[in-house]
């Protein structure tokens, strides 16, 4: 065995599990005709490990889609239960953007990807359509990549969302 020079390093999602929730979230997203997505996956430590942006997104979508992600990652809750609990609270929502540098984005799209003992081991993030259809999407995502999500489901209307 030849001397490393640099030691690997473990993140805590495999770039295959994140290009199989980006993949599962756009299949899903294609399935129901939703508008162009954008998609982020970031580790557990916030990390981006993939992106895929589909043709026809605007530029400011991977920020929205990574900001979706970073909040939940640190929050330690989904992006829709940060809009839900924070909703009447807008200086701690400002307090929080300020706090992370602008990349806190407190709408449903952004879920958490849960492994063994329902650690957090990552966050994807999506934007595009509807928010509610974005968190579609990720949830379908997360379980493309044989991980549970949090939130567990989708809204309960979020074909009906609307821009």
């Amino acid at each position: 065995m030849s001397e490393h020079y640099v030691l690997n390093v473990q993140s805590s999602l495999t770039l295959v599990q994140a290009e199989l929730m980006i993949d599962g979230a756009l299949a899903a997203a294609r399935a129901v005709e939703l508008l162009p997505l954008t998609v982020a996956v970031l580790d557990s430590g916030g990390q981006l490990v993939a992106f895929k942006r589909e043709d026809g997104c605007g530029v400011l979508r991977f920020d929205i889609a990574f900001g979706k992600a970073w909040g939940a990652l640190g929050m330690g809750i989904s992006s829709r239960t940060i809009r839900d609990r924070l909703g009447n609270r807008p200086a701690f929502q400002a307090a929080l953007a300020a706090a992370s540098d602008g990349r806190f984005v407190p709408v449903p799209g952004g879920v958490l990807a849960l492994g063994a003992g329902r650690t957090v081991v990552g966050a994807i993030g999506i934007s595009g359509d509807a928010s509610d259809r974005d968190e579609y999407a990720a949830i379908k995502g997360v379980q493309a990549a044989g991980l549970a999500s949090h939130p567990e489901a989708p809204a309960e209307n979020w074909q009906s969302a609307g821009l």
